[in-house]
């Protein structure tokens, strides 16, 4: 089907809303690149139409597609998704990670476990940095009736002097690191099954 000028106004209207839709949530080069992408499939499926109704076909096209900020909305989130795997790098894991949360259930309790993860490991590297600059804040409680370590951590004021000498920084290191590490895999791990089951 060959377009009228009615026809390709409409394909230009839904183009500039899509890439205006696009370009506060990717880099303009990769905003532009999915509008071109979109067009060739957009103008694929018109050039495939045999319909004498041109508008018919042409809004069928259009509405199985998407509304131009739902399709936005999508790629953004694939391209997040794809770079969160890709590199597995922390902001665009995290970035994928928040999305997954707030459009699936599943993704939402995953987040919040990851969340934890994420928090325990740095409370613990904390315990390590805060050690050397308030030794006496700092270490292992002993609050139980039979002076059985009940914490581990700061505590400002100090009820008392807390056991354990600098060897608590390692162990909070060691135990930070080791957090992070397990958490930021399994975020990754989170992430490629959301993928997996993205792909049918």
């Amino acid at each position: 089907m060959i377009l009228s000028e009615a026809g390709e106004s409409r394909i230009r209207g839904y183009l500039y809303v899509l890439q205006q839709s696009l370009a506060g949530a990717l880099p303009r080069e990769v905003a532009q690149d999915a509008v071109r992408e979109i067009e060739s499939h957009v103008r694929d499926r018109v050039a495939a139409t045999s319909a004498a109704d041109e508008r018919g076909a042409l809004e069928a096209i259009l509405a199985e597609l998407g509304t131009p900020l739902r399709v936005a909305q999508a790629y953004s989130a694939e391209r997040t998704l794809d770079e969160a795997l890709v590199t597995g790098r922390v902001v665009p894991v995290l970035r994928a990670t928040w999305h997954a949360a707030v459009t699936s259930i599943a993704g939402f309790f995953a987040a919040l476990g990851l969340l934890v993860g994420y928090v325990a490991g740095l409370a613990f590297i904390a315990i390590a940095v805060l050690k050397p600059i308030f030794p006496h804040n700092v270490g292992v409680w002993r609050d139980g009736p039979f002076g059985m370590p009940t914490s581990l951590g700061a505590k400002f004021p100090a009820p008392g002097e807390p056991s354990g000498g600098y060897w608590v920084m390692l162990v909070g290191l060691a135990l930070g690191l080791a957090a992070l590490v397990f958490t930021h895999r399994g975020a990754k791990r989170f992430l490629a099954w959301v993928r997996q089951r993205k792909a049918p």
